[in-house]
């Protein structure tokens, strides 16, 4: 059996981690599973098919406790899987990288407005003007250095956050068809007992008309209803599953937003603030140079 097949059975407190942690890694490409409510026996490999069917001439409805238990191991599942995505979201707080963000235009607007006529208009003052510039240069590199490193981190972070959830929706995948695969069995297994045992026990009630037969009859027809609302409590949880997708995928957008925003900042934003000083310190030094040269040829004149 390859490992991104799911495997049916009873005892829903079976230890199946290991298994779950090689299909988390294996399965991909099945969005389009996810997406659609109902998961027909088309949609199954033949394999999968053969798992199903199996399990179907498993199923025992005279055992109450198989009525109680069955699909319970999957919808942990998915109620555990819901608790570690919110655990997971409410650990990230993009707001905090936001205002860093914000922080780095703040510094570098703190600074263009320290100086009156803008950037290049140390130029028309006197030469100690240019220490004064460096000065505050310096101080206003230290913070966007500061901040800078601060934002790396958080986007590495954020890189490994973005894989991360990759795995989770791989792994809500594989749940969903567990689920699904659970939710046909069951409804075949239904529909074999309601149109092929259940007539039979009419059948001889009626002709024996004792009350045990009679009895037989209402406690199978009892026990058919509670595990076709079991069947229904499944399909509830397959949809925890179903809308679990999108939001997963929408996380993720909003990490690689994020990652996006970091990059352009680190790599343009702060580049072009530091060139641009660079140039007006340059021009401010040949200035300087010029305004010498002439003063020599002056004299030498």
């Amino acid at each position: 059996m390859s490992n991104d097949i799911p495997t049916l059975k009873f005892d829903p407190f079976e230890d199946d981690k290991s298994s779950e942690s090689k299909k988390a890694g294996e399965i991909t490409n099945k969005e389009e599973q996810v997406q659609q409510p109902v998961l027909d026996e088309s949609t199954l490999t033949l394999e999968e098919k053969k798992i199903v069917n199996d399990f179907v001439n498993q199923i025992d409805l005279s055992k109450s406790n198989l009525v109680l238990q069955y699909g319970v191991g999957a919808q942990k599942k998915i109620a555990d899987f819901s608790e570690s995505a919110l655990d997971n979201v409410k650990t990230k707080d993009l707001g905090e990288i936001g205002d860093m963000l914000s922080g780095v235009v703040s510094e570098l607007k703190a600074f263009d407005a320290e100086e009156e006529k803008g950037l290049f208009s140390f130029l028309k003052k006197s030469s100690n003007k240019v220490s004064a510039l460096k000065a505050k240069y310096d101080k206003t590199e230290t913070n966007i250095d500061k901040i800078t490193n601060a934002l790396e981190s958080h986007q590495i972070q954020l890189l490994k956050d973005i894989a991360m959830m990759d795995k989770m929706y791989d792994l809500n995948v594989t749940y969903f068809k567990e689920l699904s695969m659970y939710i046909m069995a069951g409804k075949k297994k239904l529909e074999k007992v309601r149109n092929e045992e259940l007539p039979v026990l009419k059948e001889k009630a009626t002709k024996s008309n004792l009350p045990e037969d009679i009895q037989k009859v209402n406690d199978f027809v009892a026990t058919c209803n509670r595990f076709e609302k079991k069947i229904h409590d499944l399909e509830l949880t397959r949809m925890v599953s179903i809308q679990m997708a999108p939001q997963i995928r929408l996380i993720q957008s909003n990490n690689s937003m994020m990652v996006e925003k970091i990059q352009s900042t680190i790599v343009n934003t702060i580049p072009l603030w530091k060139s641009q000083m660079v140039i007006a310190l340059g021009v401010e030094h040949s200035g300087q140079a010029a305004k010498a040269h002439k003063e020599v040829t002056d004299m030498t004149n």
